[in-house]
Order: C-alpha cells, then structure tokens, then sequence
C-alpha cells in the first residue's frame, strides 16, 4: 500500500459508511471463504436475471448482536494496521514530499464510527476497543487473529531480523541479499542509506512522470506538479511492494504434506539418474532458450490473472462506448480502479479503451489523468496508450510540439517503436491519420516503415515450399476480374443482413385449408408477439437504465443498447420458430441468442470503424490474384492480402478491430432475453380448440432436470434433503447452515435447465408446414472466395467474426497461446488453399433425393421420413386399477420410447430439411467453404449444416466446380472408387476391383438411367448416394466421343488404411503392424478390421468349446462390421465403455442377435477386441501407454497438457475435471489428456496440411476429410504420389524425441524447492517417465512409397 493511498484511506475513516462497509466486508472474510465467493461474488454473474435469483434463493443465518461485536474486533485490528503501515513507511522511505497527519478516531463499542466531530484521539487511546484474542463482553464468542495482525506480526519480525542482518553485516555485502529481506511494503529502488541514493530516486521518479504531467498542464496550466510527485512516489512504493512480494515467499510449514529435507536430500544423493536427467535438461533448457525456434519455447500461460473477469470488464466498456453511455463507462472504470482487489483484473488494454474515448474528444487532460492511473495500477503503458494519447495532440490544434516530443521519447525509454504503432495497433476511422499528423508536427518527413512478415517457416518440412518458387504459380479460377467483384458484393449484402431466408424443399407440397389456416394464425400471433417483447424489453431496459447496481456488478443495460430495439425482438421471435418440440437447453438456448446479438454487433461495429468501404476496396484488387482474366502471380493468397493492405495504408484497419465476448457475457445476455420470452409471450388457450375455457397461457415453459441421476445420487445426497438438513439446523451454529446452504447450491448447479414450448405451439407449426426458413448468414457456404487467413484474428467471412480455432465454450487459452506464436504461416496457408475449394450442386441427383424426401422418405437410404410416420404415442390412465404394477411399468416403457423415437425422427428431419433446402437454394451457383480448426489442428468448414464433411446424402450432392478431363487412367479411377463406395471387394487388388466392375456395366448404367424404377443395384452400396452420382459420372464418361477427354467434375477419395494406426505404426517402426495397416508394399491390401475381426472369432471359439455361453451365442455374429468402428477409434483414445457401446450398437442392427444377450456379448467382445489389438500392435501399444502415462502424470501435477505440432501449432487439451469441495475456495481444474493420442492427432493433421502446401503445387484441386482425400480423377496418381512423401519425410524426424525434450522442458524445468519437497515423487516419476522414449522397431519408412494400398 503506497503512502498516498495510506494516507488518503485514514481521512476517509471518519466517514461513518466508508469504515462500516469496509469493516463489515473484511468481517466476512473468515467466515467461509466460498461463502463468500458466492455472496460478494469474486468471480460474479454479470448482471442478476429473474431466473438467477430464483436460483439464489438461499438463506444465510448471522445473527446481528455477533456480527457488532466482530466488526468492533475487525475495526480495531485495521487501526493497528494503518498505524503500523504508516510507521514503517515513514522509517523505510525518505521522502522529498509533505506528508499528511493522520488522526485516528476512538471507536465506541457498539462497533460504530463517530462522525468525526468529536475531540481528537491518538493511536494509544484505543484502551476500549478488544484486542484479538480478548472477548468484548459476556457472552461473546472468542475469535482468532485476522489474517491483517497475521500480516502484521510477520512484518514486525520480518523486520527486526533484517535490521539484524543490517547490523552483523558490513554495507558493501548487504546488496547481495537485499531482494530476500526487505519486507513487503517498501522497494529497493526507495530504500536509501545516503543522501544521493534518495536524489537520484527522486530524480527518476520526476522524470517518470514528466509525461502525464505536461499532457496535464498543457490543457491545466495552474495544475500543481507537488501532487504528481506525490502520485509518483505513491506509485514507486507501491510498486517496490508487490515486486518484493513476489521475491519473497515465506515457508509455509504443512506437516501433513511435507517431505522431510533431510529424507528428499538423502534421496536426491542417492539418485544419480535424476541429477544427470536435470542436469543434461537444464543444457537443453539453455539451448532452447537461446535459440529462436517457437517449436521449443512456448510461454507458460497457466498463470494469467486477466480472466473472464478482465474479459467482461473489457467487453462492458466497449459496449458501454459503442452505446453512447460514456459516463457510465468512465464511471464504472474509476469504480474498478479504486478498489485494490478489482483493480487486480484490469490491465492496460481496459485503460485504453476510455483513453480512445477522450483522444476522438481531444481532451489531453483526461488523456493525463489515465496515465496518472496506469501508474497507479503499476502497469505501463503500451503501443495502444501511446496510439491514443498521439491521436489526442493530432486532434488538439492547440498542442505543444514539446509535449508531442516528450511522447515519443518516452516511447523511446520504455522500448517501444513508432513503427510498431502503425504495424500493431488497430485503428478505427481516420485515427491513423491522425497519429500520423501528430508526429509529423515534429518530424516532418516522417514516413512508417511497415515490412511485410516473412513468408519463411521455422518447420524444416515446409521451408522447401516457401523458398523454391522458380516454377511456382498460383492457379486460376474460372472466372473474370468482374465476375469475382459481382460475387463480392452479393456476399458482403447477406452478411451485412446477418440472416438470409431460403424457401423449403417442401414448399412444392399442396397447401391444404388447414395449413393456410395454421400459418395465418401463426402470422397473426408473431405480429402480437413481437408487439408485446418489444414493450416488455424497453421495460426491461428502464429498469436496467435506473438499476442502481453495485460497482463489481456489470449491469446488462449497454448490451442491451448495442442494436434496434426491434432487432432483439427479431431475434427471440426467429429462436421460438426454431425451437424443437422436445425443447432446447437453457444454455445452448441462452448461448445462441446473445452469440446473434454479438454477430449483429460486430458487424456494426464494422460499419462504425469504416472498414467496410476499405474491406471492398482491398478485396476488389485481390480479385487480380484469382481471376482468369489477369496476370499469373507467383505468391500465395495470404502474402497478396498482406501487401495490398500494406499499400492501402490510410484508413482503419481491418483485422482485430473488435473483441470477442467472454462465455459468460453472452450466457447472461442470452438469459435475460430467455427470461423475456418466458415471461410475455402467451397464446389463447382455445386457439386450436374453442370448447376449451379461454385463458392466456404461456407458449414457453421452464423446467429442470438433472445432469445426471449418478452425479447427484454419487455421493448420497438430494436437493430437497440437503435443504432439509439446512432448515433444521436454523437454531444452532452458523458454520452448519452456511456449509448446508453451500452444499444445496452445489447440489442444485447440477440442475439443468430446459426451455419447451407448449404443445399448441408444436402443433400449430407442425401443420403450418411453413415454406421459408431463415438462418444465420453464416450458416450458408460463400458465394465468392474466403477471405485469407492472414492472422489468428482474421480471415474466412467478410464481416460475419470467426475464430480460427475451435474450443469448448468458456476457453481462453487458446487464444492467449495462438496471439503469441511467431509464425502460423503453413497452417493459415494451408486452411486458404482448403477454402479455395470451388463447389456446385448435382443437381438431377439433387432433385431425386428432394422427391423421396417428400414421398415419405427412406430410412434405407437414409432420408428421414416425416413425423407423420413416427408411432403413435400410446396413452393410458397410470391409475387405472385393472393395470397390475408390471403392466404400468411397460406402459411407461412404451410411452418413453415412443416420445424418444419421435423426437429423433423430428432432429433427423429437421436437419435433412436444413441440408436440403441449403443445396437448392444454391443449386445454379458456384460456393466455397472457409475453414478453421478444431483445438487439436483438425480442419472443418464454417459453415455447420451444408458441407463436404456431412453424410452420405450431403457428400454425394457436391462437386467440384472445376472440371478437368478423365485422361488415361481417370476412368478406371472412376470404376475402383465405385466399387470402394459400395463396400465390396476389400481384400481385392486395384486391377481385381477394375475387373468386378468392368463385369457389372449393366448394373452400372442401369442405375444411372433408372434410379428408382430399374434393378436399383445401387441402393445394397456402403454409400448408396455417392455410389449413385459415380454411376452417372461412369454412364456420362463411357458414353462420351473419347472418354479420355470427357471434362469430369467428381471427386474420386483416396482412404487412409485405418490412418490412427498407420501413424502408430510408423512412429513405432512397427514391422507387424505397419504390414497389418499397409505400410509394407503388398500385392493385395491388408485389412486390419478384417484380422482383428479373425482374431476374435478364434478367441470365441476357443471360449465357446470351454463352455462358455455367451461365446457360444455369438457363434456366426463377429463380423468385420462389428469390430471396425472400435478398431479405428481405439488410437483415438476410447475406452472400453465408449468400445462396449459401439459394439452394442453394431449387434443390435443385427435382426437375428438375441436382444436379451446384447449387453453381455458387448462386454465380452469389447474385451477381446482389445486383447487382439494388444497381441497384434505390441510397439503402438507401448506408445499408447507411454503417451496416456506422460498425460496422467502432467495432468496430476495440475497442469494442462500442450504440445506442438511439427508445423508448429500449438495445442492444448481443453477438458478438465473439476473437483467441488466444500469449505475450499474452488474446485482445482486437471487437465486430462483427450483419453491417450494428443501427439498422434497433430502428427494426422501435420500430414492433412502437409499435403495441402504440396498438392497446390503439383497443380491439383484437393480437399480433405481428415485422413480422406479427394481429388480430380486425372490427379489422383498425383495425389497418392505426395501423401506418400510427406508421410515419409513426416516420420523421419524424431517426433517422439522431440515431443519428449518440449515435455520435459515445459514441465520438469524450473521446480521449486518448495514444490520438490512436497511432490518430489511425483517430479521424479514424470522426468524419469518423459526421459524414457519408447524404444522403436526396425521398419524402413522408405518402404510406405512404394507401397500401393496406402492411400487407395
């Protein structure tokens, strides 16, 4: 605590509200520390929603008469602690500044404060006020020291044995040690033992704070420098306080935990494998550290304090001055700052926010005034400080060109460039021109100097392709420089709408009188509905607007203020049309309405920023790269965005120009629109019936389930009892109502919640039959080329925010390790060159799946049929006497499985209808698909419902845009992947499945010309869609003048033979297993489901002849369909309950199986299946089991587990467990690695983007499915050629080697002493575990190039 601050803190004491409000928090303080999270909310909700306080509804019993009696305890402890801080402030720091007498007031023992008017006291006149320990009178309960006399008697005998250490020590050596015993409150830059030492200080301190003081006196010339040198010095010692905290850590003595010192040492002695493994890492250490390459260094984020709180806070102000409500803003900004514990969640970035406000304004005082509290915070001001504070004295016409000097040089001091504001700082509007108009004022001929990024890898794998261009050319689209435009502004129309609404396939259906009739009434009702919302919100934002809500507590009104009234309400009435009969999940519900709301916002904010008219005019020039009709250009689409916005420099900037919303800010937001809709919207409840009483009635209804019956019931314990035990427990100690009130808190957060609408509602849209549907913009595929990638911030849709990397909702980490890599070039490049993609439907297979659609549908061929086909649901009187008690039960069996039936019926044809109506509405134009990734490096397309990676159904109504001839061998491509779609011929040779298909022409071309009126030998395929569209590809090409030459737009796939395994194998050097996945060069393909499939059944046999009945029941049912799914997955970490489900699964689509042995036949198999595995890949299994040990291990020390891909993305496992104990103050997160292949996942997508930098290259179209990979029938040998290579040149680098080295780096280097002594154990098992790489075989990887089934 500076001195300032101490001083300005006791004035305020005789302030009866301020002692009492800070007397009664501290009073809490021992109470119950997670009591106290859940009162005062250290990590509050933002804002309280009616449905929340519902929630809250807890009751906390503290008698009054104690509580006085407490805070008269707590009052005269914080007076022995002002007293003493001030004394030895006094004492430690010589001071050049006039210090201001504090008087201290004597409290009376009600535990009231005077009001100051009273006669003077002095810090000994505290004889009536109980010292700790000492009860105020009979009856009183005794209390412990606080955690302030704590404090204070540590520093006091801090103190002495540092003036002890003065003492026996002569000065020259005392500065050795001066960072381990100077005590908490002071600074070794303010501690003086002569004169000069206390004038240099002083003279730092004052030019420190020249800057904020001449912005300041520029605009206040009277202004005083006596108290900005008061605020530096405040702002030193307060520094010097918290540096030295951190230098001091004091020995906690835990007998429970603790480790003797002399047992760890006579252990580490007799240890000399550990020291030798230490001592060899801390070399590497020392290396990685010196070197550049961000493969090996990565920053430990783990430790960040700016949280959700700092992210709320963030997004509360942007809001609040997007909105308008500036005061409010500033207001809320000054109320964070004054308190110490809040001011910990703000950094430097939330000071800047208001700076903007006030440099658009062009008040250089308030500029000054946010530095003077920057330093007051201990932050420094960064590039975006600097950036506003130049905006502010380009705008004053009135600014010193001193002061604009003294800027930049303080710019200078803290090692900060100019440059670097224009190359990383975001500008809105002409704020760079102004900046640039203020340096100029000084520097006439200044002109930045903007260097575009290097294109060059650190990855030694692609660093052929960035720096070997001789021959290189970007390829070209089929279409013109104009064409492209055109297509530009279409799509830059749909985003700036942020929805879209498409007719429904089954609009071309009869409209019967009931339908008309129900859409009228349904139009009707909307138009009222939306009446009613739009009144309840403007309500609801008055009360918000007057809300008078406590200064940690961020009130909901300015995100309510960000769009039109009427917009809101066009969104919850467009959540209610989508809503499904069986409900949806208050979360996902509440996450979807405030992610709308933020969408629509960005996009605004875009418009506010003018990036939009620059957004056009960068993409009308990118055209050039693209178009048929230009010059051919030797760079990649990332490097020509990047110097065109380079050229393009005026202006704002286009990418990070908004921040994203923290997961609970749009969960609160999307709650209290939720609570509005509950709330308002109501429907007659004789609308469909008139004989019914007419009566207004909800159309939305809340209700709550549990998570999980064996979550709640784990631990013996309900809600209700929970609340019993708490209600009779009212009378006695308070420590057992506040422990039963938080455990029923915690009893009830496993409650979720469900948002249905009423059945009126449900039939009334059901017989609608509505003909439009209306989505999200971004749910439709782009009707002109993504925008690149060109940082984590930026790239895919023209406005519409999207993220580069997928997470679970609430994760942040991510993001902080993505902003800090160096270089993502490969993988941005490689998500440009996947989105580049161009795609057009197949449109007369199209119109055969839309009329089977409306004919009732198919489940063989997998069209859900309508709700009009599901079973009806039965209905009976549960207290009819003549049901017996077996008969009720199979009643309610039924009823159950009927409603369960009917609502997957309805999920599958919703989203058949979302995919279908997509591709029509698209079905004469030319799309693409942006893509991200997921957190392992797993690429997707943007777009959910319509897409490359969906069914059967969805794949076989894409093709490529781009046509090229079938060549000499594209025919026969055609053929093998037809007879790869339908399942057939998986033991065959390439040539014998050429034959087969050669053998069934008439098969072939029967199905091509009659589809559903022919022999429909397509429909027995795997995937009888795409088999289908390959048959008219086939009948089209064959019946062509020269097939050679027939233009073919089909995608043919090259399939990886069970991929998981293969990269097992090969890190393994695995020869058993690398032969099993068809790493080893065979005249026939291997088929590893098929072997293991074979193993099994001769372990049941085995089993079956010792007698053993359920072996004997499956004789006949083991298939290579049973065990493939978990044969493939079991490298991606399955378990055996998730294996035993999946079996499960495959027998029960069996129609002769037994149903009553399918739950022991799942157990049984899912064990063998393992054990076959085990016998079969004994080298991937000890990679497996060293890879899930290593997570086991890193994740019991308390850490999340990361790591780095070959191309050098990093990674981080996402999913923890969190472990609720009572009385502790949070739960403690474990990372858990995604069950056992985290390394195995980025070393699959490595080989994905690999191939997606070399395929460009050899001049083909390519995109992927994972470990599937498609490609033009003419280039398939191509394809086949390169995936090869880079599987080859993947694995040869030493990826565990190098996997093991960044482990142990991150998590073996660096330990405490602290921590050896109580974990050494733990240390010592996971260095020696991750020190210990698996042993590999003897297989030559060089083999897999030849091998022809690797890829086929």
């Amino acid at each position: 605590m500076s001195l300032l601050r101490v001083c300005a803190f006791a004035k305020c004491l005789n302030r009866r509200s301020l002692f009492e409000k800070c007397a009664v928090r501290e009073s809490l303080v021992d109470c119950c520390r997670l009591c106290l999270s859940v009162r005062n909310g250290a990590v509050r909700r933002i804002s309280e929603t009616p449905l929340q306080l519902q929630r809250r509804n807890i009751t906390f019993v503290i008698p009054k008469a104690e509580d006085a009696k407490k805070r008269v305890l707590e009052q005269s402890q914080l007076l022995d602690v002002l007293d003493a801080r001030i004394q030895q402030l006094q004492s430690d720091v010589i001071l050049d500044v006039q210090q201001t007498k504090v008087q201290f007031v004597k409290a009376p023992s009600s535990g009231r404060v005077s009001s100051g008017r009273g006669p003077k006291s002095t810090p000994q006149e505290k004889d009536g006020i109980p010292k700790s320990g000492q009860t105020t009178g009979k009856g009183a309960s005794t209390s412990q020291p606080s955690r302030w006399m704590e404090k204070l008697t540590q520093e006091k005998k801090k103190k002495q044995q540092h003036l002890k250490n003065v003492k026996e020590k002569p000065p020259a050596k005392s500065k050795a040690n001066k960072s381990n015993s100077m005590l908490p409150g002071t600074s070794h830059k303010t501690i003086s033992t002569t004169a000069k030492k206390t004038a240099t200080l002083i003279k730092k301190s004052r030019r420190r704070m020249k800057l904020s003081d001449e912005i300041r006196a520029a605009v206040s010339p009277t202004a005083t420098t006596t108290a900005a040198g008061i605020a530096v010095m405040s702002h030193k010692v307060s520094t010097g306080k918290q540096k030295d905290s951190k230098n001091q850590n004091p020995k906690k003595k835990d007998s429970k935990n603790q480790v003797p010192d002399e047992e760890v040492q006579k252990q580490a002695v007799s240890d000399p494998e550990v020291e030798e493994l230490e001592r060899r890492l801390s070399q590497q250490v020392s290396q990685w550290t010196s070197s550049s390459n961000p493969e090996h260094l990565q920053v430990d984020t783990e430790g960040s304090t700016y949280g959700d709180i700092g992210l709320s806070i963030h997004s509360y102000l942007e809001a609040s001055v997007f909105a308008g409500e500036i005061a409010r803003a500033q207001s809320f900004l000054l109320s964070q700052h004054r308190v110490m514990s809040r001011r910990k969640h703000l950094n430097t970035d939330i000071y800047n926010i208001m700076m903007r406000v006030w440099a658009k304004k062009g008040t250089l005082n308030q500029i000054g005034r946010m530095f003077i509290l920057l330093e007051e915070a201990s932050l420094k001001p960064n590039l975006g400080s600097y950036c506003a504070a130049l905006e502010c004295m380009g705008r004053n016409p009135n600014c010193s060109p001193r002061i604009i000097t003294r800027c930049l040089t303080q710019m200078k001091q803290d090692g900060l460039s100019v440059d670097n504001i224009f190359s990383q700082c975001v500008f809105q509007q002409d704020e760079r021109d102004m900046v640039l108009k203020a340096i100029r004022t000084v520097q006439p001929d200044y002109q930045p100097n903007l260097n575009l990024t290097t294109s060059q890898s650190s990855s030694s794998l692609v660093q052929d392709y960035y720096a070997l261009r001789a021959d290189h050319r970007y390829p070209k689209l089929d279409f013109n420089q104009e064409e492209l435009q055109e297509r530009f502004k279409r799509q830059l129309s749909m985003e700036q709408a942020c929805t879209v609404t498409i007719d429904s396939v089954e609009a071309a259906r009869p409209i019967t009188e009931n339908m008309a009739k129900m859409r009228k009434l349904l139009t009707e009702q909307r138009a009222q509905w939306q009446k009613i919302l739009l009144q309840a919100l403007r309500e609801r934002k008055m009360i918000l607007a007057k809300t008078n809500s406590r200064d940690y507590l961020l009130n909901l009104y300015p995100y309510f203020c960000l769009l039109d009234d009427r917009e809101y309400v066009d969104i919850m009435i467009q959540s209610v049309v989508n809503m499904p009969p069986s409900g949806e999940s208050l979360k996902i519900l509440a996450r979807d309405l405030g992610n709308r709301v933020y969408t629509k916002y960005a996009v605004r904010q875009k418009h506010q920023n003018q990036t939009v008219e620059k957004m056009g005019n960068i993409y009308n020039a990118y055209t050039e790269l693209l178009a048929k009709d230009t010059q051919v250009y030797d760079v990649l689409p990332r490097e020509e965005w990047c110097r065109l916005e380079t050229e393009q420099f005026s202006g704002p900037t286009l990418q990070g120009g908004e921040s994203c919303w923290p997961y609970i800010v749009t969960l609160e937001l999307g709650t209290c629109m939720v609570d509005i809709m509950v709330k308002n919207l109501k429907i007659n409840s004789d609308i469909l019936n008139p004989a019914y009483d007419r009566k207004l009635i909800p159309i939305l209804y809340h209700m709550y389930t549990f998570r999980s019956t064996r979550q709640v019931s784990s631990s013996g314990e309900h809600p209700n009892n929970c609340t019993a035990q708490r209600d009779s427990l009212t009378h006695t100690s308070n420590a057992e109502v506040l422990y039963f009130s938080v455990r029923l808190l915690y009893l009830l957060l496993k409650v979720v919640g469900f948002i249905k609408p009423h059945p009126i509602l449900t039939q009334m849209q059901q017989e609608a039959m509505e003909t439009k549907l209306t989505f999200d913009s971004y749910v439709m595929p782009m009707l002109c080329p993504p925008v690149p990638w060109t940082s984590v911030k930026f790239g895919a849709y023209l406005l519409t925010p999207t993220k580069l990397m997928r997470t679970v909702d609430g994760a942040i980490q991510h993001e902080v390790v993505l902003d800090k890599c160096q270089n993502l070039h490969p993988v941005l490049d490689s998500l440009n060159q996947l989105g580049n993609c161009a795609w057009r439907i197949n449109k007369p297979l199209l119109d055969i799946i839309i009329s089977i659609f409306n004919d009732r549908g198919s489940e063989k061929l997998d069209i859900p049929p309508p709700l009009s086909e599901a079973p009806k649901i039965p209905h009976f009187n549960p207290h009819d006497p003549t049901y017996t008690a077996s008969e009720k039960a199979h009643m309610k069996r039924e009823v159950i499985n009927a409603k369960k039936k009917c609502s997957e019926m309805h999920s599958l044809r919703m989203d058949a209808l979302y995919k279908l109506s997509i591709a029509n509405h698209i079905r004469d134009e030319i799309f693409w698909f942006p893509h991200n990734m997921d957190f392992r490096g797993r690429t997707y397309p943007c777009p959910p419902y319509f897409n490359h990676l969906g069914s059967d159904v969805t794949r076989a109504i894409l093709v490529f845009a781009e046509g090229k001839p079938l060549g000499p061998k594209g025919l026969d491509w055609l053929k093998i992947h037809l007879i790869n779609l339908t399942g057939l011929k998986k033991r065959s040779s390439l040539q014998g499945r050429l034959e087969y298909a050669n053998t069934i022409m008439e098969d072939i071309l029967d199905s091509a010309d009659n589809p559903l009126n022919g022999k429909k030998w397509w429909m027995n395929a795997d995937e009888p869609w795409q088999a289908l569209s390959c048959c008219m590809e086939i009948a089209n090409a064959v019946r062509s003048p020269d097939p050679t030459g027939f233009i073919s737009h089909f995608p043919v796939h090259q399939d990886g033979s069970c991929n998981g395994l293969q990269h097992y194998a090969a890190l393994g050097r695995d020869v058993i297993g690398a032969t099993s996945v068809n790493l080893m060069p065979c005249d026939e393909p291997q088929d590893v489901y098929s072997g293991v499939a074979q193993q099994v059944e001769e372990f049941r046999s085995r089993d079956a002849g010792n007698g053993l009945k359920i072996a004997q029941v499956l004789e006949g049912f083991i298939s290579r369909k049973v065990v493939k799914q978990t044969v493939m997955t079991v490298v991606y970490g399955v378990t055996r309950y998730g294996g035993r489900l999946q079996i499960e699964k495959r027998l029960k689509e069996i129609d002769e199986f037994p149903k009553e042995h399918v739950w022991d036949a799942s157990h049984y198999l899912v064990r063998l299946v393992f054990s076959g595995l085990k016998e079969m890949f004994t080298g991937t299994r000890e990679i497996q089991d060293w890879l899930t040990e290593s997570a086991r291990l890193i994740s019991k020390s308390g850490h999340t587990v990361e790591w780095v891909t070959p191309l050098g993305l990093p990674i981080i496992q996402p999913y923890h467990r969190t472990r609720n104990q009572v009385g502790r103050k949070r739960g403690r997160g474990l990372g858990e690695l995604e069950q056992q292949t985290g390394k195995l996942k980025s070393t699959m997508q490595h080989i994905n983007l690999q191939i997606t930098h070399d395929t460009k290259d050899a001049g083909l179209t390519f995109v992927s499915v994972h470990d599937c990979f498609w490609t033009h029938a003419l280039t398939v040998d191509t394809m086949n050629k390169v995936c090869r290579e880079q599987f080859v040149a993947l694995h040869s680098q030493p990826i565990l080697q190098e996997l093991s080295n960044f482990l142990l780096q991150k998590y073996c280097t660096g330990l405490p002493a602290e921590a050896k002594n109580k974990k050494y154990q733990e240390y010592r098992r996971l260095l020696l575990l991750l020190a210990k790489v698996p042993q590999t075989g003897d297989f030559d990887l060089q083999q897999v190039k030849e091998s022809t089934y690797f890829f086929s």
